[in-house]
């Protein structure tokens, strides 16, 4: 029995007339087109295994950067979240560098897609978006696939690749509109509970604090008591 879920992911499509006229990158091409050609029609492919190999290596980093903390506190952390960003930074120019956007393209539906291709690529994640006015768009993720694995607190893993991604949208944003600037903010989780994952792109006025970042050190500080209560049971 095939059940219909709301939402779209890679090969879905997007009512806007805008959606059609942009063409994102697939990331790591030669890879992917590799295992196209040599994994992906193989008669006894089970795309089951390699569902179960990300979660793998997602339990892996957790585990990483968790022992990182608990031995080398604040420096510890920092290195690994520095490298989170260089991953999510580079991962961001494989999705967007050399894209062509329509000139008449509004920023704010070109960062609606670019949530979309990064949701349905990066995180194979489904997602539901929408636009609601020229300051600000929704999204939904209905399923992401460490919803079942990662607990409310470990999704700030996904916090630091983001904020990659983000770096370099930023640069590209700014090459064609250099007087936007945007939020992104979750309102709720599913490993916190909540039935999606719900976040918002909202326009600011540039040179406020950034939503994101500031949340995301807030994370760290909480991580860093965590790490602190440790030591002092050690003591």
């Amino acid at each position: 029995m095939v059940f219909k879920i709301k939402g779209i992911m890679k090969k879905g499509t997007r009512p806007e007339p805008n959606w059609k006229k942009i063409k994102f990158n697939e990331p790591y091409k030669k890879a992917t087109d590799k295992f196209k050609r040599m994994v992906l029609n193989h008669p006894d492919f089970d795309p089951t295994s390699f569902f179960q190999f990300s979660i793998f290596m997602a339990k892996s980093l957790l585990q990483m950067l968790e022992d990182v903390e608990e031995n080398f506190g604040p420096e510890g952390q920092k290195v690994c979240n520095n490298a989170l960003v260089k991953v999510g930074y580079d991962m961001g120019k494989q999705l967007f560098e050399g894209i062509e956007i329509p000139p008449e393209m509004p920023t704010l539906e070109l960062m609606s897609f670019v949530a979309t291709w990064v949701n349905t690529v990066a995180w194979t994640s489904i997602e539901d978006p929408r636009i609601i006015d020229d300051n600000k768009c929704e999204f939904d993720i209905i399923w992401c696939p460490l919803q079942d694995v990662y607990k409310a607190f470990d999704c700030r893993i996904q916090r630091y690749l983001v904020q990659g991604i983000m770096d370099y949208v930023r640069e590209l944003r700014s090459s064609f509109d250099p007087e936007a600037d945007y939020d992104i903010k979750f309102l709720t989780t599913i490993p916190a509970g909540s039935k999606t994952c719900k976040f918002q792109i909202v326009k600011k006025k540039k040179g406020t604090p950034d939503k994101w970042e500031n949340y995301s050190k807030v994370l760290e500080n909480r991580a860093l008591k965590r790490w602190k209560a440790k030591l002092r049971k050690k003591e």
